[in-house]
């Protein structure tokens, strides 16, 4: 059987009925920002902050998490271009997700991810973080960001 790699929210909903920890991932070239939101799918919170090699390296850090946070689905911003579209690095980020959903056999909703990283910056400034700080904390901060907004809309709090 297939896992579920969707852009669609009730697809997501429908393999979870149980809902559950989610885990987020924020990819970017070099690192990769992870969060957690509760089983309840109410509060994202920023975790660790992987650093990104070869897949297999990354598949036993993320498989690390998801049993210690015993995470029931993966939602992982998809990097669209501002008119909506996708360029080569959404086609990169949907074959991390098959990847993913594969090694990790969780379903994985793909979540529009404009704005997360100066959404999340904003936030880091706001609560007076000095620069050198919000460098090594803007990844789990963005998959938080992109977390929450996901789980808004699997709430029906956004869509």
């Amino acid at each position: 059987m297939e896992t579920l790699i969707t852009t669609d929210v009730a697809a997501f909903r429908a393999a979870l009925p149980a809902g559950g920890t989610l885990l987020g991932l924020d990819l970017g070239t070099q690192t990769i920002g992870t969060a957690f939101c509760d089983p309840g799918w109410r509060f994202a919170s920023p975790a660790k902050t992987l650093k990104r090699g070869k897949f297999g390296a990354d598949r036993e850090a993320l498989a690390a998490l998801v049993r210690e946070r015993g995470a029931a689905g993966v939602v992982i911003g998809l990097p669209l271009n501002m008119d909506g579209s996708e360029g080569p690095r959404s086609q990169s980020s949907r074959a991390y997700a098959r990847n993913v959903a594969q090694a990790l056999n969780l379903p994985v909703l793909l979540w529009d991810e404009r704005w997360s990283t100066a959404s999340a910056e904003g936030a880091l400034i706001a609560q007076d973080m000095s620069r050198a700080k919000r460098a090594s904390r803007i990844d789990s901060a963005a998959a938080a960001v992109i977390l929450q907004a996901a789980t808004d809309a699997l709430t029906g709090g956004f869509a």
